[in-house]
């Protein structure tokens, strides 16, 4: 059990194992404490070779926390287009008007004063202030949460928020203790278990425990329970939604329609839809409610979207429309190619937005 674990001998072999194992990325590169910051929202829940291109293109528009505080809501959407969960940079906007208005423009070195900056919870507060400023704070994430139970043989629930609060009580004792005698370098150490997690103790199939730099005493392996540790409780199941999405053009226009400002994509702009599964006949009815007059339609192909708690299970319906009322039921007719620039549309929409961009090119 992790209690009964010395974390001591963690530190070494995994510190040597990072020199020579370091994927080369771009956020470290120059692990200031803004590149770090955005680089580590980006990567929940997104996978390292998506985020690249991301956080280049952000780094270059927004390329500091100044930027980042003054961008205005839909421009920072659009560059967050395709990485979902969009709270998370509607969040960092705020955090740095945060950082501006009571830090004087400097990301705080303090985990304590980065908890409380908005969206910045203890693993990402742990990573800025470790990687950017060497601080010896722990970072636990999901990654660290399956090497330390792995390593220390530690059967507990780690979805439970004791365990985490225990792991990162005792990584952060001796982070502090090993610092201290110069054994110890907190960027490093940090950077390596979540390198660790990633390439060798991964979360799916057999770890690849040959390259382990832990694997003559990491008891999962030697007891031969890797696929039993970490012990994670079941999620939930996700509520499944029916939905019809509709495709309206009117010639070189497409319509789009904003969502609430709170809720589920808060803010942005969506394809036109509604709950439930509509006939063509029901389609057309529902076009005419919302202001304009149907032409001609064609049925899309069925699509799917996970969210975190919900599934959408859409059909949807190509519309060639005329004659809009002004300004018919919220919606906004925009030309294709300003739409694709100007207005974030959610992945979640991604199988009919992306078949109108084409066929606009």
């Amino acid at each position: 059990m992790l209690y009964d674990f010395e974390l001591e001998k963690l530190v070494e072999p995994l510190q040597e194992w990072f020199g020579g194992h370091a994927r080369v990325l771009p956020w470290r590169e120059n692990p200031t404490a803004y590149h770090v910051w955005v680089s580590e929202i980006m990567l929940q829940q997104t996978r390292v070779e998506a985020v690249k291109p991301y956080f280049a293109r952000f780094i270059r528009e927004l390329p500091d926390v100044q930027a980042l505080a003054a961008c205005p809501q839909e421009r920072y959407l659009k560059l967050w287009e395709g990485l979902g969960y969009y709270n998370r940079v509607r969040n960092m906007n705020t955090a740095a008007k945060q950082v501006v208005e009571d830090y004087g423009g400097v990301i705080p070195d303090s985990y304590e004063e980065l908890r409380k900056l908005k969206g910045i919870g203890s693993y990402t507060a742990g990573a800025i202030a470790s990687i950017a400023y060497n601080k010896p704070v722990p970072a636990v994430d999901g990654n660290v949460l399956r090497v330390i139970s792995r390593v220390s043989g530690d059967d507990s629930d780690i979805m439970k928020q004791s365990v985490r609060a225990g792991m990162e009580q005792k990584l952060k004792r001796m982070m502090e203790e090993q610092s201290a005698c110069d054994t110890l370098v907190p960027r490093i150490f940090n950077q390596a278990l979540m390198e660790l997690g990633a390439l060798v103790c991964v979360p799916n199939g057999e770890p690849h425990c040959g390259e382990c730099p832990w694997q003559e005493f990491c008891r999962a392996h030697l007891e031969k329970r890797t696929q039993e540790i970490p012990v994670r409780t079941r999620a939930k199941a996700r509520r499944i939604e029916e939905r019809t999405v509709f495709v309206l053009r009117d010639g070189d226009q497409v319509a789009l329609r904003k969502r609430p400002s709170k809720g589920l994509l808060a803010g942005m702009y969506e394809l036109p839809n509604c709950l439930g599964w509509l006939s063509d006949e029901e389609a057309l009815s529902y076009v005419r409610v919302l202001g304009v007059e149907p032409v001609r339609i064609r049925p899309l192909a069925d699509a799917k979207h996970i969210f975190s708690h919900v599934e959408w299970h859409m059909k949807g319906y190509s519309v060639l429309v005329e004659d809009p009322h002004e300004n018919p039921s919220g919606l906004l007719f925009v030309e294709v190619m300003d739409a694709r620039e100007r207005y974030a549309v959610p992945s979640a929409f991604s199988a009919y937005w992306d078949a109108v961009i084409q066929s606009s090119e």
